[in-house]
């Protein structure tokens, strides 16, 4: 493996059908780069939450990959509408979607809770009306 690979990912608002792209690459990657299946799993897992939520809730954004044989660093970045309460939305079940998505089967407000669980580190910067900035990390144990 390089000593590091660096990635970069456009994530389209409100388009579910390309939604899962880059999380589905970075897995493939991985895989080709003889990561551990729990390390590709917790990833891909958590970088798909990350995607999904720019879909619904922040028309889209940039997520940058650093693949190290350290770890996995994953920055997302959008210029949505914020979070308001990072404690409340970090809370299983709580969600902000609208109808519309719920009807797709999304929103069901697992989305940062999962990005927690499944990340070695997570840091939530956002501001209100500004956008959010997440930053994840799994480590390649």
């Amino acid at each position: 493996m390089p000593d590091a690979l660096k990635l970069q990912y456009i994530v389209a608002g409100d388009d579910f059908t390309l939604a899962g792209t880059a999380s589905s690459e970075v897995k493939k990657l991985l895989r080709q780069l003889g990561a551990s299946p729990d390390v590709i799993r917790k990833v891909a897992i958590s970088m798909y939450e990350g995607e999904i939520n720019m879909v619904i809730h922040a028309n889209g954004g940039v997520i940058d990959v650093e693949i190290s044989p350290e770890h996995v660093a994953m920055v997302l970045t959008d210029q949505g509408p914020g979070i308001p309460d990072i404690e409340a939305a970090m809370r299983e079940g709580f969600s902000t979607a609208p109808d519309t998505v719920r009807s797709l089967g999304f929103g069901a407000g697992m989305g940062l809770p999962n990005m927690k669980k499944y990340s070695d580190s997570l840091e939530i910067d956002s501001v209100v009306g500004v956008g959010t900035t997440i930053r994840m990390t799994v480590d390649m144990k």
